[in-house]
């Protein structure tokens, strides 16, 4: 059986490239979607398998000898059946393919009307998140819970209770193994902060929630974010298209919304499910 990998923009790319390398008709293949990428401003890629399916051969039929009477023998008749004919090509998708959006990378989107409002999307509801404010008293409860996982981990960082707003409480963390705790693109900050939070939920059970920052790390990522938010808003504008960032926690996505909401014929909403959640920059009319 022959079979070859493809990479195209789509699938019907794929299957005619695929068809004119084996040298077989498109209705012969069976395409299966190994891959499929999704970049900015609607540049896409997938790659597929694509295998040659040999129809069944028909056995040879064995001569007839001359009827004697006007009727025709049962197997003359059999052998004059039509054709059967193949079946149509089938691609198989992967599963859960996430769906694609019509008109990305070409035309003006609107936002969609059923997707939550950007500035509160990433939290809980807005009244029940405006109900709970955070005291001094929580910011020492928290700050307590950091310095125990410290401690514990033998790791030389100081946590100190930083601003409090609304229902959270920044802390900062600074020493020595400080540089430990940020990581790869804050990718140990962030799962330390997402630990805490969870502890907390079940030591205190107050809603209150902690934001961890080492070594200014947070605010240079904001600046940067709220940079890079901007710029792409910029183009999105000039060309008239949607574009979709990388994805992000929830908190940073938020800062995104926040830094594009007075942006002038820009919107942004969030597709995608966790860990891959992603935030649209689209623009309006």
């Amino acid at each position: 059986m022959q079979t070859v990998e493809i990479t195209a923009k789509t699938v019907q790319e794929a299957t005619k490239a695929a068809a004119e390398k084996l040298g077989v008709s498109q209705d012969v293949l069976k395409v299966t979607v190994l891959e499929e990428t999704k970049g900015l401003f609607g540049k896409s890629s997938v790659r597929v398998r694509a295998e040659a399916v040999e129809p069944a051969a028909s056995p040879a039929a064995a001569p007839e000898p001359p009827a004697k009477s006007g009727k025709k023998s049962p197997k003359a008749a059999k052998a004059e059946a039509p054709t059967p004919v193949l079946e149509p090509l089938v691609v198989e998708a992967p599963a859960k393919e996430p769906a694609k959006k019509p008109g990305r990378g070409r035309a003006k989107a609107e936002p969609k009307a059923a997707e939550p409002d950007a500035a509160v999307e990433e939290a809980k509801p807005q009244e029940t998140e405006s109900e709970i404010l955070a005291t001094s008293t929580d910011g020492e409860q928290l700050t307590a819970l950091v310095r125990e996982l410290l401690s514990a981990a033998s790791l030389q960082v100081n946590a100190k209770t930083g601003e409090i707003a609304g229902r959270y409480v920044n802390i900062h963390l600074d020493g020595k193994d400080a540089a430990f705790l940020v990581g790869k693109h804050g990718e140990v900050l962030n799962a330390m902060q997402y630990l805490v939070n969870i502890i907390a939920g079940r030591r205190f059970d107050n809603g209150v929630r902690a934001t961890l920052d080492g070594n200014d790390y947070r605010r240079r990522r904001e600046d940067a974010l709220t940079q890079l938010a901007t710029k792409i808003a910029d183009q999105v504008k000039q060309r008239g298209e949607e574009a979709v960032l990388d994805a992000l926690p929830a908190f940073e996505r938020r800062i995104v919304h926040k830094a594009l909401s007075n942006y002038e014929g820009i919107s942004t909403y969030s597709e995608g499910e966790e860990p891959n959640r992603r935030v649209v920059i689209a623009p309006i009319d």
